[in-house]
């Protein structure tokens, strides 16, 4: 076994592991943080596969600005615990006829893609080269601006929304 596979197998089990303890954590705090530790794996994984632009913009667009934002927004509603959930009938059999699915369809890909002999040819270009990196910048901050300043302006709302939804008049309390 090659350190590389040794390395892939260690963080899978910490993916899977923070995937499941963010799912069954009861604390909103301990599950967002669960929830940072797998993007975290997944920006390594990003790096053991050779992509460094993708692995620093996962780490610092998703475990950066958009965790602490769900942070900030989870400790300013007070709703670190979780209340027991009512449950409804069909729930319960829905999510475990879609989880069987989904289980099949995973283990169809899977030998259906062992199976194949298609095989992709990579291409001339290098694809971490700095003209790549250059032109797509161009294309983000030229073709894409407006989508991208809208979210930005559209998270800004939510943040301020949840002050305001939050926010207590002198002597009034929750």
């Amino acid at each position: 076994m090659t350190s590389e596979l040794i390395v892939f197998l260690v963080l899978s089990l910490v993916a899977v592991s923070s995937a499941l303890g963010m799912l069954f954590s009861r604390n909103a705090v301990y599950s967002a943080l669960f929830l940072v530790l797998n993007f975290v794996t997944v920006a390594v994984f990003y790096l053991l596969l050779g992509a460094p632009f993708i692995a620093m913009s996962q780490i610092t667009v998703y475990a950066g600005a958009i965790m602490v934002l769900f942070l900030f927004v989870i400790m300013l509603l007070g709703a670190e615990s979780l209340a027991p959930a009512k449950t409804l009938p069909w729930q319960r059999p829905l999510a475990i006829l879609l989880a069987v699915i989904l289980a099949v369809e995973s283990i169809y890909l899977v030998f259906a893609r062992a199976r194949s002999d298609a095989f992709v040819a990579a291409p001339d270009v290098a694809v971490n080269s700095m003209d790549n990196l250059r032109e797509m910048a161009m294309i983000l901050f030229n073709q894409f601006l407006l989508p991208f300043e809208v979210t930005s302006v559209l998270l800004l709302v939510a943040m301020v929304g949840a002050i305001v939804l939050t926010k207590q008049v002198k002597g009034e309390q929750r």
